[in-house]
């Protein structure tokens, strides 16, 4: 029987519930939760989550979510994609960049990534209050997937100029098998 996949996203007002409604409609369809990342940004509750079944079954939480969504004050959606790959021959690197909250580190920060065709797989930020003084600190990580084809090298060039631009702590480390011991950059 052929498999599917969905990406089903939900968002509105945070509650207590929300996530063991959602996985309830998912086990109800006979569908499976491959991959989910859920937040609550301000008071509301985000959620994206990559759902896999028989066609059938996805096609039912597809045609479910919507009316699910407006019973719980949620917005619920579904978008079809397909199986994940492993992104072949790409080497993964672990990207953090720390500085005081100032608007543009994010889209400075990708803008860079892009320039070299470097794919994002995960990117996540928050502004938390230093020690000791309290001021607002901007902290960025992002998992990157850097394909054979990108320049290492250039790539580091181009992160340095940003960490004198926009007064940035920016450090980029390969990412290894679990044991193995990772080299600074």
């Amino acid at each position: 029987m052929a498999m599917g996949f969905v990406v089903l996203t939900a968002v509105g007002p945070d509650r207590v519930g929300i996530v063991d409604d959602i996985s309830g409609l998912v086990a109800e369809t006979g569908c499976n939760i491959e991959e989910s990342k859920m937040a609550v940004l301000g008071g509301e509750f985000a959620l994206m989550m990559l759902v896999s079944g028989t066609q059938e079954s996805v096609d039912a939480v597809a045609r479910a979510a919507p009316a699910f969504g407006e019973k719980l004050g949620l917005s619920v959606g579904c978008r079809s994609t397909r199986e994940p790959r492993p992104e072949r021959g790409g080497r993964p690197y672990l990207l953090k960049a720390v500085s005081l909250d100032t608007p543009g580190i994010v889209h400075s920060v990708t803008a860079v990534i892009r320039r070299h065709s470097i794919n994002i797989e995960n990117l996540e930020t928050e502004t938390v209050p230093a020690p000791w003084t309290g001021a607002p600190m901007f902290q960025l990580s992002a998992r990157l997937v850097i394909g054979p084809s990108v320049a290492l090298a250039g790539f580091k060039e181009d992160l340095l100029r940003l960490q004198k631009e926009r007064d940035l702590d920016v450090v980029l480390k390969p990412v290894f098998a679990p044991g193995a011991e990772a080299a600074e950059s």
